[in-house]
């Protein structure tokens, strides 16, 4: 089993414990912040499995059906985690505010606080354990989970420091006013995730410093006398680029061919911690001025 699975079969229990403590306090207590958090967990839970799916599904080989495989289900996942983060905090903002409004009293604060403090401990190791995976691996997928649960770890920080609070002094308003901040928050966090899920999900190219890296690859090969139309996208771990290479007329069939192959590895070397598929085009001569004045007719 890879990896990045079994760091969201993990994520899926750790979110399992976590909901079922703070969900029971946090009916019991009436704390919004609790409920607040133990809504958040539940979330993690059903996001773990789903990313799990998406994961399981997206190593399947190509088939007749999907020709280039199911790598675009790591985005996908990114994108639906990233609203239902949206969609919970906004919950969350309402509920807070209705306690506003309403007014709140908070009950078996001494409980509340003990399963803050065991949530906070739980989420930093397994932050500290995402972090770890998804440095080993690049994976967007971990990456955005690592990003939620340290969000989670905030958030349990802050609803815990607002628990003591209330402790001392009873001013009981922190508590929805919390939620409100949590809520905000989420929302925040959720942007960057769904954002490159619908960047790469409409094939947008690499960013600025990898396009860079790539083309003075190309530029250091001595074999070939210039290079065009470089086209560059991410699915998932995977990165996928297009480029013509232009060799001397008189090149033989069988030397450009190896020189390809030489720049297909290097490119692959470039990117260690991807799969990289590089799809180069053997030109005899230069004709990306020819190409342009066909797009223009």
């Amino acid at each position: 089993m890879r990896i990045e699975k079994k760091a969201t079969l993990i994520s899926t229990i750790v979110a399992f414990l976590l909901v079922t403590f703070k969900l029971t306090v946090g009916i019991i207590s009436g704390s919004v912040a609790v409920l607040a958090s133990a809504i958040d967990s539940l979330l993690d839970t059903v996001i773990s499995l789903f990313n799990y799916f998406a994961l399981h599904n997206s190593d399947k080989e190509p088939d007749e059906h999907f020709n280039f495989g199911r790598r675009k289900l790591e985005p996908l996942a990114a994108v639906i985690e990233g609203t239902i983060i949206s969609l919970s905090a906004l919950f969350i903002l309402y509920t807070a505010i209705s306690k506003m409004v309403q007014g709140s009293v908070i009950e078996h604060l001494d409980l509340s606080i003990w399963v803050m403090v065991a949530s906070l401990i739980i989420t930093a190791a397994l932050v500290l354990f995402l972090n770890m995976v998804a440095k080993k691996t690049g994976n967007m997928v971990i990456q955005a989970d690592a990003l939620h649960y340290k969000t989670d770890l905030l958030s349990n920080g802050a609803v815990l420091i607002s628990l003591l609070i209330i402790t001392f002094t009873d001013y009981t308003f922190i508590d929805p006013l919390l939620g409100i901040g949590i809520g905000i928050y989420m929302i925040y966090s959720a942007y960057p995730i769904i954002k490159e899920g619908v960047l790469m999900l409409l094939d947008a190219a690499l960013d600025p410093e990898s396009v860079s890296k790539i083309n003075k690859l190309l530029n250091s090969q001595l074999d070939i006398s210039g290079h065009h139309d470089l086209r560059t996208r991410r699915s998932g771990s995977n990165i996928d680029l297009s480029v013509h290479v232009v060799f001397n007329v008189s090149t033989s069939l069988y030397d450009a061919h190896m020189v390809g192959d030489r720049i297909e590895l290097a490119l692959k070397n470039l990117f260690p911690e991807n799969n990289v598929y590089a799809l180069i085009h053997l030109d005899p001569y230069d004709d990306s001025e020819g190409e342009h004045l066909d797009q223009e007719h």
